[in-house]
Parts: C-alpha cells; structure tokens; sequence
C-alpha cells in the first residue's frame, strides 16, 4: 500500500527540458509511442566492490502520486511556452506504464539496470529527473553506511548526521538508507515516526554545561533515565573528572548497565584508559561509545590499534557521503516499439567507451555457484533469453571478451522484479525491517575481497553472446 507518509505533490521537481520534450514528442505526434529506459550506474563510490541498491518506496510514491493540478498547470501557462493541446494533456496526466526494478538492498555493479521504465515517451521521459535523485541519494547512502558498519565488525553504528545533511529529505531519507545499510539507529526523530529506523539519542555538551558541575549533571541525568543511561564524558576532561564521575553517579544510584560516550580527542588512547577505569571500579557492563567525525577508515584504524569501544556513532562523513558525495545513476533510452509492438533497440554511441549504452528490453540474472551459495557474476541478456542451468554457460568480459568462464553447477536469479504493470503497483512493498535482513542476506553471497576497501576484486558484469552481438552490429552499423 501506498505510504502514509507522501505530503507533497513533487510532479514538478522535474528538469524543464522534461517538460519541453513532453510538449515536443505530443506535437510531434509520436507522444504515446511506447519508449524503454534503463536506469543504471557506472562508477562504485570510493572506488569500492559494490554499492547498495535504495530508494525504490520512494519513487513507488512518487509514481501513484503524479498529477498536475490546476496550479501547475497555470504556472506552466505562464512560461508562454507550451502549446495548450499539452496542458490540456498533463491535466489528465496519469502514468499508465510498466516498471521493472530489483529489491532494495540488493548489491549492484555499474552497467547493469537496476530499474526499467515501460511506457509512453512523455510519461517514461517526465519521471526521469526524480527517478535519478531518489536513487542516487539513497543508494550513495545505503552503500556508505555498509561500508561504515563493516568497519565496526559487528558493533553498533548510529547514524548522527542530520544537522550536517543537506536538507529535510537528506536527513530523513539518509537516516532511512543508512539503515537498509545495516546501521542500527539514527538520531533522527522523525525517521522513526515515518520509516521506523530506531531513534536514539542522549544528551550534548550543553546539558553538562547548563549545571554548576559535571557530577550534578551526571547525576540529574541518571535520575530521570535510570535505564541504560549514556554519559557524554568529554565536556571537560575525559580522564580526570568526565569518567569518574560518571563512575559516581552510576554508583550511586546503582546502575550497571550504562554506557559513557567520547566525542573528541585521541579515541584510541581515551577508550583504552577509560575501559580499565569502569572495570577497575566493577562497572564491566558499561559500554564505550565513540563519536567525532568518524568514517569507515578511521574506525577501521582504531580498532586496529586496540581501541575499546563497543559502538560508534557517526555523522556528517556518513549521512553526506563526504568522501565520495555523488551517485553517477544515469537513466537512458534503450528501446522503442513500432506501432505493431516490435522492439527495436536503441544505442547510445560516444567516444568515451564508458558512456556507450546497451541497447534493448533487457533483464539481468545473478549467477550463484551452487556449491558456496556464492555470486559468480551478473549477467545482462536480452528480455526473451532463458538460461537452462541443466546446461553449463560460457560467460565473458564484455571488453575482454578472451576472459571467459564456463559454469556448471549454477543457479541463476532474475533481478529484476516487476513493480507496475499498467500504471498499477503489483509489487508487494516489503517493511524497512525485511529490506535491512535482505541486504545483509544478498551481501552474505559476495565474496570478502569483493568487499575490500582497497583494491577490492572487479565482480563481474557480463553480456550475454546475443546482447553482445547486437551492440557490436548496432556500433558497427553507426560507424
């Protein structure tokens, strides 16, 4: 069902050249020629293995809630540009295609689609700019956040960010990402009331400043939250007054389940010290949590160094993706029909390789080798293909096609899953929960060295030999 939470009418944060082609293609009476688009990526974030596929409920919303009202279309009137046969057309506007898309938390690779558009040209052309920025940011997110809480090795990460996010939705849909993810809260209120990413949180250095001393504070504070309350011990001096004190307060009132948190300094050296002062006074429950600027290389680091901290919470680095901010997805024609129903396919040519297209209706199959329950590969084919895994499959790289692997004992999953058929919503809507578990699941069947940080091994996306030699006869022909 449609989410509860859709407030606003966003059909025109669009590109205007949407709307100027829209007015063009109707003119030009090929406006309900059915059109296919691909939306893809082509570089991981950080040089990375794999990113993370978010952001599909959103653009679920955005779709069933298209519509022009009389507002829109005056303002559109205004810009004395388009013709009134086609504001007269989005007055009735409604989407009526079909839409492909896999899972959210499904690890993705460059090239492959990861959502296919079925539709009439102005229809297919219009949704493409939100499409884009619900994708990107969500799955630019979603993959930063894994990257983060692989870092932790099993600890808790937090996400903090949203003071630093850039904007409302950046806050709320970032906190939502991070936690497909795999993070395991968020400082974000309302992220919970919308999505149900658990809200989390405790107290910031004006509240130890607003007493007369850090003990009173300590104190006050266990008073009202006597469950599993968190101290943030580094207002003044973390060593010298910040732990002891919340070593008092949580004795004197009998609290051994606690936690305090360091949010500034040499976090290694402070964690370590700061675990031998709460066991040297009994309190080996209490948890160390760290915060301050954090990324998936400085957690890494410290740990390694012998860092005692049991959770992390991190901020701007993770809710900006900041040392990687931006989501190459890129959304492309790939076929058209005539007007008997034919697929004929379309090609992007350039000279920059990276940027010529795949053409054709197209479907993608992960290839999982039977005996690890690992990912070999993916594969792109041509939407009528079927793979027979009683028979062994030849794969290739697709540039360097003598790089070639013969499967036998496979099993192969069709990524793509239908989302509309007609304009309708036919996909079952899995809760943020399921979304989070499946991520970790599809996750579990890479490879670690597809994960590595640094260097990490190219998993492969192949073409299948007929889609293969139809982009090589399509580029050959455009020459």
């Amino acid at each position: 069902m449609p989410s509860k939470f859709v407030r606003e009418n966003h059909t025109l944060l669009c590109d205007f050249y949407e709307l100027t082609m829209g007015n063009g293609y109707l003119l030009s009476g090929i406006g309900d020629r059915i059109a296919y688009f691909d939306v893809f990526f082509r570089t991981i974030p950080n040089n990375g293995g794999y990113a993370i596929f978010a952001g599909l409920e959103q653009v679920i919303d955005y779709i069933e809630n298209l519509h022009f009202d009389d507002e829109d279309i005056e303002f559109l009137r205004s810009k004395g540009v388009f013709d009134e046969r086609f504001l007269e057309y989005l007055r009735n506007f409604k989407f009526t295609g079909d839409i492909w898309a896999m899972p959210e938390g499904t690890p993705i690779f460059p090239g492959e689609p990861l959502l296919v558009v079925r539709a009439p040209i102005i229809q297919a052309q219009f949704i493409e700019t939100y499409v884009l920025l619900t994708l990107n940011h969500q799955s630019l997110i979603a993959t930063k956040a894994n990257r983060i809480v692989r870092a932790a090795d099993g600890r808790p990460v937090a996400e903090f960010g949203s003071r630093r996010a850039q904007g409302a939705d950046g806050a709320i849909l970032g906190a939502r990402a991070a936690y497909i993810g795999g993070c395991s809260s968020s400082a974000c209120t309302i992220a919970d009331q919308w999505y149900g990413v658990p809200a989390t949180g405790t107290m910031a250095h004006s509240w130890v400043q607003m007493f007369d001393d850090e003990f009173t504070a300590f104190d006050v504070y266990c008073t009202l939250y006597p469950n599993n309350p968190t101290l943030l011990v580094d207002t003044y001096n973390v060593l010298q007054s910040g732990v002891p004190n919340a070593i008092k307060a949580f004795k004197k009132h009998g609290i051994t389940k606690c936690a305090v948190r360091i949010d500034s300094g040499d976090i290694t050296y402070l964690s370590r010290k700061t675990r031998q002062m709460l066991d040297d006074a009994g309190l080996y429950e209490c948890k160390i949590v760290a915060s301050n600027s954090l990324d998936e290389y400085i957690i890494r680091d410290v740990l390694a160094q012998g860092a005692c901290i049991d959770a992390f919470g991190v901020g701007e680095r993770l809710v900006t993706s900041k040392s990687d901010p931006v989501f190459d997805g890129v959304y492309k024609l790939a076929a058209v029909e005539d007007e008997n129903g034919k697929i004929i396919p379309r090609i992007k040519v350039s000279e920059n390789p990276t940027k010529i297209t795949n053409p054709h209706f197209k479907k993608v199959h992960r290839l999982i080798e039977n005996h690890t329950g690992k990912a070999i590969a993916d594969l792109i084919c041509i939407h009528d293909e079927v793979i027979d895994t009683a028979w062994p499959l030849t794969i290739f790289d697709p540039d360097y096609t003598w790089k070639r692997k013969t499967l036998t004992d496979f099993t192969a999953v069709e990524l793509l899953k239908p989302i509309f058929k007609g304009g309708k919503c036919v996909y079952h809507r899995p809760s943020l929960e399921e979304i989070r578990k499946y991520c970790a699941e599809q996750l579990d069947m890479h490879w670690d060295e597809v994960k590595r940080f640094e260097n990490p091994h190219r998993y492969y996306v192949d073409l299948s030999q007929k889609l293969w030699d139809l982009k090589h006869e399509m580029l050959r022909l455009n020459r």
